[in-house]
């Protein structure tokens, strides 16, 4: 991976962590704030889009549209799934089993059905990108996930983590074979998910103002961070980046937060964080040199 792409990925793992961070402290709003936050984004994003609509003038066919609606149904239905695990599960289960399973079943779907080469060095990084998340989140007790607690949560993770593998091959397709660009792909996406989200909020408006009383605020901060986090992703992956080292990279996020927590926050770090930190950096620096 080239140093360009990944300080693209660097940076879309901030905006990733933050971003799941805030919509934690929403999971009570339920699909109401996945529509708000939605709009949010198409309502931000959209004089950038304009700009490239006019500047670029983008070919439009077939297989882009295609493209373009299968991507808004997969991220609509995994923000959805998202925001259930959260509700019915402790984000310290959902998000790093999502995290885990995410990049490990797009590395194989990019190897099987993207003809991606598997080169040992970049299997190796990914393997200690997911041990280094399941560390950290478990604190090195990783039978804390097999615990009766926690399978509600892990079942979730998993879930997300397989829709985050089928938007993430669909959406390097559209970047990497169509050539969409990448802030219109998103925004496109985005707008989508939010137009197929209406006739939900439309059958009961007062209930959904009421329960995004209070939730604006959020909801403006993820409708500007989440498509950045994946917009600097979506540009890495055009610029050449195989999927298969993209996807697991991004994962860092678990490790930035982690050290925040440690010398910003002054939190306790155990042993477990601590080996997760050292595999998620020997995994990153095995994928950079991939």
């Amino acid at each position: 991976m080239t140093t360009s792409a990944l300080l693209l990925v660097i940076a879309a793992a901030i905006a990733h962590a933050t971003w799941n961070l805030l919509n934690k402290r929403a999971a009570h709003v339920g699909p109401a704030f996945v529509f708000a936050y939605g709009l949010c984004s198409t309502l931000i994003y959209l004089p950038w889009v304009l700009w490239i609509l006019i500047v670029d003038q983008p070919a439009w066919s077939v297989p882009v549209v295609l493209c373009i609606l299968l991507s808004g149904a997969l991220h609509l239905i995994y923000s959805l799934c998202l925001q259930r695990g959260y509700q019915l599960a402790d984000l310290s289960v959902v998000y790093p089993v999502a995290r885990g399973t995410g990049p490990l079943l797009s590395t194989i779907g990019a190897v099987l059905f993207m003809s991606e080469p598997a080169s040992m060095r970049g299997i190796g990084g990914m393997l200690c990108v997911v041990a280094g998340v399941m560390l950290i989140a478990t604190q090195g007790r990783m039978t804390k996930l097999l615990q009766p607690a926690a399978i509600v949560g892990v079942r979730w993770g998993v879930t997300v983590g397989g829709l985050i593998a089928a938007y993430t091959l669909v959406d390097a397709y559209g970047v990497k074979t169509l050539v969409i660009a990448p802030v219109l792909f998103d925004w496109a996406t985005c707008a989508t998910k939010t137009v197929m989200m209406l006739p939900h909020v439309a059958r009961a408006p007062a209930h959904a103002r009421h329960a995004m009383r209070g939730n604006w605020p959020v909801a403006w901060a993820i409708g500007l961070l989440s498509p950045l986090g994946y917009i600097l992703v979506l540009y890495a992956l055009r610029d050449g980046a195989p999927v298969s080292l993209v996807a697991p990279a991004r994962e860092m996020s678990m490790l930035l937060v982690t050290l925040a927590g440690l010398y910003l926050l002054r939190e306790p770090v155990g042993w477990g964080r601590l080996l997760g930190c050292c595999a998620i950096g020997l995994g990153v620096v095995l994928l950079a040199g991939s």
